[in-house]
């Protein structure tokens, strides 16, 4: 029934779009990435991946969350607009026949006060990240290590106009009725230049994350262009909702330089929480003096206006102590190529 709906929700965006093409109407927008990934252990590859078994080596197709949507905005008055927009994830190499999943999808209105949505939505402290993940959408994302990455539904969104063409003030707020747990669950950000550092040549944010994916977080993150080169870094404190004894500190750090067109970037990044998807897939939960350490080594190339290739290595190992024993985590050496088509 599910997949029924969604197909339906998607035919409805390419006749409304197909309809738009004629007048001043909603953009319709979409992504194709693909990438070949050879893995040790296959667990930081993209969920949905077919015929990967965490533990084992092999090659793969990896689907880097491929999408279909539409999104506007509209004047219904004076100084008031309608904002909108409708996402779909669009599996390529997924074994389960999901075809379509809810991404980005709200409804909201934007006013000399800011702007305020509803449905779902990234919360603001994932959002509060800007560019700093450079390897985002891959197996090398920064959630393979840190916790918060979340997109929540059934919420409501806040975003301040821009303050002295320099600062915005944001919230996330999701329905308490509509949620597993009792306790409240929100996020808060605040953000300072510019995160695609084209009108300011920094980025710094704070954020705020309380109960949202169960955990309990503070980020600082800050990035700056120095000439052809960007340097970037994230600072994380995570607490479990359910168990306090269960926390610990995550930190990136990361540089791109641009040489001709070619992105070549670098990133070390450090966990002690045991959020992220590498240490979940292979270590216990709960345990003493969690070290995990990933470095990535990468590059991409805009060959087209719509067409990205790239490529990158990461490596992940760590280990564990529970009852005094410490124990090693499976090392994995993960290798991708990959091509991106935006239309």
């Amino acid at each position: 029934m599910k997949k029924t709906l969604l197909s339906a929700s998607v035919a409805s965006i390419l006749a409304i779009t197909s309809f738009g093409a004629l007048a001043d109407g909603p953009d319709f927008y979409g992504r194709l990435e693909l990438a070949v990934t050879t893995t040790d252990t296959g667990a930081t590859l993209q969920s949905g991946t077919n015929g990967v078994t965490v533990g084992e080596s092999g090659t793969y197709f990896e689907n880097n969350f491929s999408n279909v949507g539409v999104k506007g905005a509209e004047k219904i008055a004076d100084g008031v607009e309608v904002l909108y927009q409708m996402e779909f994830q669009v599996e390529n190499t997924s074994g389960s026949g999901d075809t379509f999943k809810a991404r980005n999808t709200f409804l909201g209105l934007k006013t000399a006060a800011g702007s305020l949505l509803v449905g779902r939505n990234d919360t603001v402290f994932k959002q509060a990240e800007g560019g700093v993940d450079v390897f985002g959408n891959t197996n090398a994302d920064v959630d393979r290590l840190v916790s918060g990455q979340t997109r929540s539904a059934d919420g409501v969104w806040y975003y301040s106009p821009v303050i002295a063409d320099l600062l915005t003030l944001n919230a996330t707020y999701l329905m308490e009725d509509n949620q597993d747990s009792d306790d409240s669950q929100y996020a808060l950000s605040v953000t300072l230049g510019d995160k695609a550092l084209a009108k300011h040549s920094y980025y710094l944010a704070g954020a705020y994350n309380k109960a949202i994916g169960g955990v309990d977080a503070y980020r600082a993150v800050g990035q700056v262009k120095l000439g052809d080169f960007k340097i970037g870094g994230l600072f994380q404190n995570s607490e479990s909702v359910t168990n306090s004894d269960i926390d610990g500190n995550t930190y990136f750090v990361n540089a791109v330089y641009n040489i001709n067109g070619v992105n070549l970037k670098v990133e070390y990044g450090q966990d002690e929480a045991g959020f992220g998807k590498y240490y979940k897939s292979l270590g216990q939960a709960g345990a003493d003096d969690i070290n995990v350490q990933n470095i990535t080594l990468g590059a991409d190339y805009r060959i087209a206006k719509s067409t990205l290739v790239f490529a990158h290595y990461a490596m992940y190992e760590g280990d564990f102590t529970d009852a005094n024993v410490k124990t090693d985590l499976k090392d994995d050496n993960v290798f991708s190529v990959g091509v991106r088509y935006d239309f």
